[in-house]
């Protein structure tokens, strides 16, 4: 009788629990799948995979080429790729054809969701609750909640594991004036995120604010533009930002969404990140091209026939206060940035792009913050392998996806550098280095003492004519 491996006894710790199931812990899922001696599994409380529901719209293109999808950049021969995906639904021919490089944004949710639906491992309408480290046992202790179809509590469970994955994800920002709007009942004040669910409401609303100037806010706006009728559209679009500026999308500029970037970034003094952060917003928070072309396309046929459209399009204004008029509607007070001055603007419905922020770890990590190391601001460390730093008497790593902006910049919550993640946290955890990762990802040099590396056969090449030269 062939024994069972040790990995595979019921009582057996884990090699690897994720936590949460979006695109990034799908990601690491989806490499670690081949990985034989890796015995892993992902909760999700969710009951099913999807990404961005409320974002769904038609025509809305993600940010990233195709080839950013969860593990092509890794491992272009993984089964689970996006070409895959289409050869699987006999749809790779008309792919070719369409010539398209950067695919609509329910096209990657739906590839996604393939991923999922036929991965082993992946457990959703799983609620984890808490994490421990065990001393005794040298391992760390997850606790969760089956749920069933209701979303009501099912069974309680507890898993031991050597190591987690944390891919919590992040979750819509409500500025604070507009919070006890969007809380109230029946206020037509909603964040993006739940756009598509209240879509039809808000195209019969005679009048319309979009608040937020980025790609989501680029994207809702065009959306209800395009169904309202010319001289009476009823829109209003602001945001703080100075401009409707474009997202950076040079070929070097893109270089900052590189794994040589991210190196460069993570070496910084933490006061030098933080400074950097919050000016680069341009690289991650700016709108697409042709998202801008096709909203100047739209309003400029609605002025064939003479007249201006009925939108108000206004950069460098905030909302200092928000409350109802009467019943039925919203009145935003508003400051414009330079001026320093303020008006009224009473509308109909408002919808909220105003991004997303990293989802705290306080709660499910109370339960270890003895161990964490912290850095200046309180926030956990990060090292370079996306682990956070703790006590050393902690043998086992937490690994972090998309929640260490503050260590390791802009990219990380850029789709584009999922794959690279996922596959540097393997060949951390299992220290035989399954996917072998460039040394060099981009032609720009980000300082001085970060040097150019050459192949060695290149080396080889360069060195030789100074050799005989001499």
């Amino acid at each position: 009788m062939t024994p069972t491996p040790p990995h595979q006894q019921p009582d057996a710790p884990r090699d690897l629990v994720g936590i949460g199931i979006g695109p990034f812990n799908l990601s690491l899922a989806a490499l670690a799948h081949p990985l034989a001696e890796l015995d892993t599994v992902f909760y999700e409380q969710r009951p099913a995979f999807d990404w961005h529901p409320g974002l769904l719209i038609d025509g809305a293109r993600i940010q990233v080429p195709f080839l950013a999808d969860l593990v092509t950049l890794a491992d272009p021969a993984s089964p689970w790729t996006f070409l895959n995906y289409l050869k699987s639904r006999d749809r790779l021919f008309p792919f070719y054809f369409a010539e398209r490089f950067h695919i609509q944004r329910a096209e990657y949710d739906a590839y996604c969701r393939w991923v999922a639906e036929n991965l082993p491992g992946l457990r959703f309408g799983h609620q984890v609750d808490a994490v421990r480290w065990n001393p005794e046992r040298d391992l760390f202790e997850v606790d969760f909640t089956q749920l069933d179809t209701d979303g009501e509590a099912d069974a309680l469970g507890r898993t031991y594991t050597k190591n987690i994955a944390l891919g919590v994800g992040t979750e819509p920002y409500i500025p604070e004036p507009l919070k006890p709007l969007v809380e109230a009942t029946g206020v037509p004040v909603i964040h993006a995120a739940d756009y598509l669910a209240h879509r039809d409401a808000f195209q019969r609303a005679a009048h319309v604010t979009v608040v937020g100037t980025g790609q989501t806010g680029a994207e809702v706006f065009l959306d209800l533009l395009r169904t309202r009728p010319a001289g009476r559209e009823g829109l209003h679009w602001l945001g703080s930002t100075k401009a409707f500026a474009p997202m950076e999308y040079s070929k070097l500029g893109l270089e900052h969404f590189s794994p040589d970037y991210t190196r460069y970034f993570h070496a910084l003094p933490e006061a030098e990140r933080d400074r950097l952060v919050t000016s680069q917003w341009q690289l991650h928070k700016g709108i697409d091209a042709d998202t801008i072309a096709a909203i100047h396309d739209e309003l400029y046929r609605r002025t064939l026939h003479g007249g201006w459209p009925d939108t108000v399009l206004t950069p460098g204004v905030r909302v200092r206060t928000a409350g109802r008029v009467a019943t039925t509607k919203v009145e935003l007070h508003l400051e414009h940035t330079e001026q320093r001055t303020r008006s009224r603007l009473t509308t109909d419905a408002v919808v909220l792009a105003t991004g997303y922020r990293e989802r705290p770890l306080n709660r499910i990590l109370a339960g270890l913050d003895p161990y964490l190391r912290r850095d200046s601001r309180e926030r956990p460390r990060v090292d370079e392998q996306f682990r956070l730093v703790l006590d050393p008497s902690v043998t086992g790593s937490l690994y972090v996806q998309n929640a260490e902006r503050h260590t390791h910049g802009v990219g990380t919550p850029d789709l584009g550098l999922a794959a690279w993640r996922s596959a540097t946290i393997l060949n951390s955890l299992t220290q035989k280095a399954p996917y072998p990762l460039p040394t060099r990802t981009a032609f720009t040099t980000f300082g001085l003492d970060q040097q150019p590396q050459i192949p060695a056969a290149r080396q080889a090449q360069t060195l030789t004519p100074l050799v005989e030269g001499r």
